[in-house]
Order: C-alpha cells, then sequence, then structure tokens
C-alpha cells in the first residue's frame, strides 16, 4: 500500500510540475551507470530554467544510453550528449558537439564548483547550454560563475561512483578507453523518500559578495586608475585579479571555457622597462625561454613586430610541452608585448585545445583592440602620467630616476613640508596644480628630471623635519605658508609658456630659479644692507 501511495503522489507530481515545483516536492534525478548509481538533487530557485529543461530531457529518455565522454580525474566527467548514443551514427570525433535543438540561457549564481556540485556545459556562447552536464571531482573554483551550477549529487554511492569513473583509463581528448564503463543506463526522475542513504548535506558553499550576484555583461570591460588600464574580454569570461607575488606575474586574468585539459586563459602582465628599449625586452624575453627551448619543452613558432593601437608591439605565437602524470599536453600560448619606455604591458593567451585557440585568437585581437592606457589615481586622487625617456638614457640613470620618484612620493606623503604647509587651505589646489605641472612639464624632460632628481635629495634632506613641526605648532605653520606663496607664484610661470626642447626647458627653469633666488636672498640682502646703510649714516 505504502508503494502505491508512493507512486500515486510521484505522478500528480510529474504532472504538475513546473519550474518551481520542484523546490516543494523534492524531486531528485537518478543516473543508473554500469559503475553504480548517481543521484542529483536539484536548484531551481538558483537555475530554474536549468532545472527545468534537465527534467524534461530526463523524463524524454533523452539521456539513456549515453556516455560520460569526457573525463579528467580531479577536475570532472563530463556527459549528456546523444551522439554518444551505439545507435547515434556519430563518430568519437563527434563526441561532445551533439545537442538537443534549444539551448538555455546562462543562469550563472553564486555557487561554487565544489567536490560534487552539478553544472550545465556551454561553449563560449554564455547562453550554449542544452544537454550536457559535467559533475566536479575535485573542487574547481576557476569555474564559478562561469558555468550554471543547477544541482549536486547526495548519496555516498554516487560520490563512489563518481571517484570510479573519474578514475577510468582514458585515451585522446579525455575519451575513456572502455565506454561501457561509463555508460549511463538510464535516467529517470524519483522523489527524496525513495533513496534511504541521503547524505544530510549543509546549504551548498557560495562566493561571499557584498552586492547580489547579476549576469555578466555582453562585453566584460576592465578598468583599473590603479593598474592605468582599460580594456574588453570575451563575454562570459571571469576577470580576477590575483595577487601579485612577483614582476612577472599576472595583473589580470580572464579565464574562458575549459575545452581541454587548462580552462582558457587571457592574462595581462604589467611590468618596468627599467629603461630598456623595446629590442632589449624583447632579448631578455627569448633569453628567458632559452633553456625550454634547449630542452625541447618550449618551442618559438613565430614572431612578428607589428604595433596595437599606433603603439609599438611584439608578438610571438608558442607551443609549450608538459608531462602530467603519462600524458603529454602540448600548450599553445600568443603573447603579444606592447612596449612604452615606461611600461611594458603583455596580454598572453593560453589554451591546450588548438580549434578553440584558432577561434580564440581573434577575440584575443579584440581585447587588445580595446586596450587603453589611461591616468594613474593615487591614493589621495592625483593623476599621475606615464613620463617618457629617450632611448639615450642609460639604464642606471632610469633606475635612478625611478627610484627617486617613487622615495619622493613615499616622503611626500608625510615628509613634505609644502603639501603639509598647504593641507586643508586655500594653497590645497595650488600645490595639486604645481603636482600636475611637474608631472607634465618638467618631468617631460631629460633635464627637467635630472634637475628634479638633485633637488628632492636636497629637499628632502630637511623637509620632513620641518614638516612634523608644522604639525606641531600651527603659528609655525602659518609662517611657512606666507612664506611659500612667492614660490609657488613663481612656479605657476612655466604653465603659461610652451616647452617643447631640452633648451627651452634648461631656459625657463634657470630663469625661475635665478627668479627666486632674487626674491628669497637678493632682495633680503639688498633690503638688509640698505637698512644697515641707513643705520650708519645716522
Amino acid at each position: 500500500m505504502k508503494v502505491v501511495l508512493l507512486s500515486v503522489i510521484f505522478s500528480v507530481i510529474l504532472v504538475s510540475f513546473t519550474s518551481l515545483a520542484f523546490a516543494e516536492f523534492d524531486v531528485l534525478v537518478l543516473l543508473e551507470t554500469n559503475s553504480g548509481n548517481i543521484t542529483i538533487e536539484l536548484f531551481p530557485n538558483d537555475a530554474p530554467k536549468h532545472v527545468e529543461n534537465f527534467m524534461e530531457l530526463t523524463q524524454s529518455g533523452f539521456y539513456d544510453n549515453t556516455t560520460f565522454h569526457r573525463i579528467i580525474k580531479d577536475f570532472m566527467i563530463q556527459g549528456g550528449d546523444p551522439k554518444t548514443k551505439p545507435d547515434s551514427g556519430a563518430s568519437q570525433s563527434e563526441w561532445g558537439t551533439g545537442g538537443p535543438a534549444t539551448f538555455v540561457e546562462a543562469e550563472f549564481n553564486n555557487i561554487k564548483h565544489d567536490r560534487g556540485i552539478v553544472s550545465m556545459a556551454r561553449s563560449q556562447d554564455p547562453d550554449s547550454a542544452g544537454s550536457q552536464f559535467f559533475i566536479v571531482h575535485k573542487d574547481s573554483s576557476f569555474l564559478d560563475q562561469q558555468y550554471t551550477v543547477f544541482g549536486r549529487i547526495v548519496t555516498e554511492e554516487s560520490f563512489t561512483t563518481l571517484d570510479r569513473i573519474a578514475n577510468v583509463e582514458t585515451g585522446d581528448k579525455d575519451v575513456p578507453i572502455n565506454i561501457d564503463d561509463v555508460r549511463i543506463i538510464k535516467a529517470s526522475i524519483i522523489n527524496r523518500l525513495q533513496i534511504p542513504d541521503l547524505i544530510d548535506l549543509a546549504d551548498p558553499e557560495r562566493i561571499q559578495s557584498s552586492t547580489a550576484f547579476t549576469r555578466p555583461p555582453s562585453s566584460n570591460q576592465f578598468e583599473s586608475d590603479v593598474l592605468g588600464v582599460k580594456f574588453s574580454v570575451p563575454p562570459g569570461w571571469l576577470l580576477q585579479q590575483p595577487l601579485k607575488t612577483s614582476s612577472d606575474s599576472p595583473d589580470v586574468v580572464a579565464t574562458g571555457p575549459k575545452t581541454g585539459t587548462l580552462p582558457a586563459a587571457i592574462t595581462l602582465t604589467i611590468m618596468d622597462t627599467n629603461g630598456k628599449t623595446q629590442a632589449q625586452t624583447i632579448d631578455e624575453k627569448i633569453a628567458s625561454l632559452q633553456n625550454l627551448i634547449d630542452d625541447g619543452a618550449m618551442q618559438i613558432v613565430t614572431s612578428d613586430a607589428a604595433p596595437v593601437n599606433g603603439i609599438s608591439a611584439y608578438t610571438m605565437f608558442l607551443e609549450a610541452f608538459f608531462m602530467t602524470g603519462d600524458k603529454e599536453i602540448n600548450v599553445l600560448f600568443q603573447e603579444t608585448s606592447i612596449y612604452t619606455p615606461e611600461k611594458l604591458y603583455t596580454f598572453t593567451l593560453v589554451n591546450d585545445d588548438p580549434f578553440a585557440f584558432a577561434e580564440q585568437m581573434t577575440q584575443l585581437d579584440e581585447t587588445m583592440d580595446s586596450f587603453e592606457i589611461i591616468p594613474i589615481v593615487t591614493s589621495e586622487g592625483e593623476n599621475t602620467t606615464g613620463v617618457y625617456y629617450s632611448d639615450t638614457t642609460s639604464k642606471e640613470e632610469f633606475l635612478e630616476m625611478a627610484e627617486q620618484r617613487q622615495k619622493e612620493y613615499d616622503e611626500e606623503q608625510g615628509g613634505c613640508l609644502i603639501a603639509t604647509a598647504a593641507f586643508g587651505s586655500e594653497m590645497a589646489p595650488q600645490v595639486q596644480f604645481l603636482r600636475e605641472l611637474r608631472d607634465n612639464t618638467v618631468l617631460q624632460t631629460q633635464s627637467g628630471t635630472a634637475f628634479m632628481t638633485g633637488f628632492n635629495q636636497f629637499y628632502y634632506s630637511f623637509s620632513p623635519a620641518i614638516a612634523d613641526y608644522e604639525r606641531e605648532n600651527p603659528m609655525f605653520k602659518e609662517a611657512v605658508k606666507v612664506t611659500l606663496t612667492p614660490l609657488l607664484t613663481s612656479l605657476t610661470l612655466l604653465n603659461y609658456v610652451d616647452i617643447d626642447t631640452e633648451e627651452e626647458m634648461l631656459g625657463y627653469g634657470i630663469g625661475v630659479i635665478l627668479l627666486n633666488i632674487g626674491m628669497y636672498f637678493v632682495a633680503p640682502a639688498a633690503l638688509i644692507i640698505a637698512i644697515k646703510n641707513r643705520r650708519k649714516q645716522q
């Protein structure tokens, strides 16, 4: 009688279910395979369209006799392709390309791709999900919010079966050698009451975010006024800023679909040129790869020098060979280094699927076409622009100037007597204006940079002590403000002249220096002498 009642209840569920009914009736999906059963709990509140699609396909017998055709141990097992059925007439080379006639729009959510999670496979188009799904064998957080999670496995037998399938022997393109071991004999809809050994699992782990998750825009835009760059990546790719652990580690990573052993990725690495010319950076890059090339682990297939958005650039196409266990992986790279005298911006495309790589090369070109260098904003909101030096500047000179500029910036945060005196007063905008004048005019020439290097060494030998005293004594701070007014006024004169050559910079610079010597030393000295002479006459 109990079985009859369960059957009646189950029949009512099947007749009346909608995309939201599954949450109410605790419907599960059972996959019976030659390696054991897999029981799947569904998440209709997070992915209602995917759950409805999966249920309809299951109920229609779509998954019966299909195969887990792509198996990567410690990553995932993938199935659901009707072309893997024995009577499909498709060859193994076509496996992974089949599906129903309709697609499901992406429902990317914040559930993490932890072990046992069931997620929908797709192509590079976020809205291309059909029937193929995968079950995560080992936590794969790099997939989060790129693929729609719609369920998880919920029994001990399911996890045992997952491990058993994930460990089968595979051949080319991760296809299992023995197909019968990984075949889905039948997929069916069942009620939770029919499964006595369900694991009492906590709610699925989710990505912690202060804002609600929204579907990715049609074009992912990255913009950072800290890094000073702006560009877009392919739709649906996940943008991240990893911790920069070394100078040559990526500043930005965009991960795309995983069609091979590795997920596709576009990275941007920003490095200081340290005064090197473009030719020197190219030679240095090739030298860093030489050991791998000599060992036969990498080869440079092609290389070419061609500008990107009018900026000098150099592109290399490389192929590398790595071993994972007994399997060799061929990884393809396209690396384009965009050169400015101050920074080297390197975009790299990585994938081990040659067919996807060929398509993604076009997407990388689109990413680089959108690339812009924008002003960097410091923590105080100060805009800075790139300072460029000619190829005649030696590496040692550039390093010295770069070190001095960093020291200057660090000391300005608390050791600049001028900034301290002007802070919070009507002079603050004038000081900000002078900083821009320094960066955009004085430091655009070698003579200006050389002068600032020497001046800063002298200036910061006493400025921090005076700045500290200004903070302690408001009256002294006001006195410094009055004293600095003529100096600041004289420096603004540089904004009203055109400086296009080194000679003009030297001429105007010497003129401003002589003007200040006159105001601060000659004029007071003349006044003192005049007063003394008058006293003598009296």
